[in-house]
């Protein structure tokens, strides 16, 4: 049985950091592609952030040089480092998995960046 469950979401202010887990079960993590999505009210759900299996990385432009993405195979934990964050940054924070084209998510971790 899949999980995915994510961590560390708050509440924080801007130009401050916060570190996001997500700790998986059910899945060869090793294998899988790992990414952080977010969503803001009213908005569609958007990618921030994938790493593959060989620790490749790529980030929307929106978050380029202030978050970064990686994973402890030993763990089966994807992380998400977000610095200099802004109230644009606000949502959501959903992880994700993939493999043979299969999708599993988790359930969210709120991040709030007060002005």
């Amino acid at each position: 049985q899949v999980q995915l469950v994510e961590s560390g979401g708050g509440l924080v202010q801007t130009g401050g950091s916060l570190r996001l887990s997500c700790a998986s079960s059910g899945i060869i993590f090793s294998i899988h592609v790992m990414g952080w999505y977010r969503q803001a009210p009213g908005k569609q759900r958007e990618l921030v952030a994938v790493i593959t299996s060989g620790a490749s990385t790529n980030y929307a432009d929106s978050v380029k040089d202030r978050f970064t993405i990686s994973r402890d195979n030993a763990k089966n934990t994807v992380y998400l480092q977000m610095n200099s964050l802004k109230p644009e940054d606000t949502g959501v924070y959903y992880c994700n998995a993939q493999q043979f084209g299969l999708n599993y998510w988790g359930q969210g971790t709120q991040v709030t960046v007060s002005s």
